[in-house]
């Protein structure tokens, strides 16, 4: 697609949003398994759904710029979720995989922290009020999971360090 216009932009980089949310979906089931502690576990598949509704978010905003979401790869969240596969092969303490499990959730968060903070300031900047409004919710609950990631980090990395030698 040729870049002629702020939507031309805004729209690829919706797109590339729709894909990264696609690869994250399918991407939590393998981390919510492999999780050990409970309360990553169940903030895992919150978030699970939260993203089901943030892909109906994209869908819908499509749906009234009547432009498909498909036909974009996002190259930078299939990088951030293949570290993550990576570190869910290795070998490590429960509370070590749930640490590096933690800090690769806050990899893809900030990545769709930065991209919803982008199209949410195009939209604006369009006239697409309304779609900025949707935009912030999903660019709300992104930095609030990150939040909670922060607050189980506190208490599972204390625990990964206790197991040190």
């Amino acid at each position: 697609m040729d870049m002629e216009s702020l939507k031309d932009l805004f729209i690829e980089e919706l797109k590339d949003l729709y894909s990264a949310e696609n690869q994250i979906l399918k991407a939590l089931p393998k981390m919510i398994r492999k999780a050990t502690s409970p309360e990553l576990k169940s903030g895992f598949e919150q978030h699970l759904k939260e993203t089901e509704v943030q892909v109906e978010r994209l869908e819908k905003i499509f749906q009234e710029l009547e432009q498909s979401p498909k036909g974009k790869k996002c190259k930078g969240m299939e990088g951030v979720i293949a570290d993550g596969k990576e570190l869910m092969e290795e070998e490590a303490e429960p509370e070590v995989m749930d640490a590096g499990l933690i800090g690769a959730a806050q990899h893809v968060e900030h990545y769709e922290i930065a991209g919803y903070g982008c199209v949410r300031t195009y939209a604006e900047l369009l006239g697409y009020h309304d779609f900025a409004k949707l935009l912030q919710k999903t660019l709300d609950e992104e930095r609030a999971t990150d939040e909670k990631l922060t607050e189980l980090a506190r208490n599972i990395n204390v625990e990964a360090a206790r197991t040190a030698a």
